[in-house]
């Protein structure tokens, strides 16, 4: 009698397991979907073109501080600085990036960026966004702690002032969105 109880007892806690086993299967492939939607990027289109331009060698220039590569980072720099030149009320802009593509080491690139980002992201909130979303990212740790701001294609955190250190410090602040 006490060995068909014991049988009895291994058989429930053999389905209980393998029930639970199935729920954390279930748990890990549902919350994988969730990740494939948060580095799903899907460029942004501007209805200026030239607000386009901007925007493609912007996010460039963030990749590479995110790779932390300074070599990278200055052609990069070049790259936005041009073109801002002539994009109206974008003066100081161009300059932060050339400053950014002159700058001795990635230390002095992101800190520049920071101006860059006070300068850009105003002009990305109020322009004419025909698809896809812009993100508006907060790290608080940037800057000795007064925090930094970045605007990425997608909603994963890919710090551009830590790169590798703290890749996914921050925080999506604002969804910029096509109206």
């Amino acid at each position: 009698m006490q060995v068909k109880k014991y049988l009895s007892l291994m058989a429930v806690g053999l389905l209980l397991a393998c029930n639970s086993a199935n729920k954390s299967t279930a748990t890990k492939d549902s919350s994988a979907g969730s990740a494939a939607d948060r580095t799903k990027v899907v460029n942004p289109a501007f209805s200026d073109v030239k607000l386009q331009t901007i925007y493609t060698a912007y996010i460039k220039l963030k990749d590479q501080l995110v790779a932390s590569n300074y070599n990278t980072v200055k052609p990069a720099a070049t790259a936005l600085s041009t073109s801002l030149k002539g994009f109206a009320g974008c003066e100081s802009a161009a300059a932060i990036a050339h400053k950014i593509a002159e700058a001795t080491d990635i230390k002095a690139q992101r800190a520049a960026f920071t101006d860059l980002n006070v300068e850009l992201i105003p002009v990305f909130k109020h322009a004419s966004l025909t698809s896809g979303t812009v993100y508006l990212q907060h790290c608080p740790m940037a800057n000795n702690g007064d925090g930094g701001d970045w605007l990425a294609s997608e909603k994963n955190i890919r710090n551009p002032y830590y790169g590798d250190e703290m890749m996914e410090c921050g925080r999506v602040a604002e969804e910029i969105k096509a109206k």
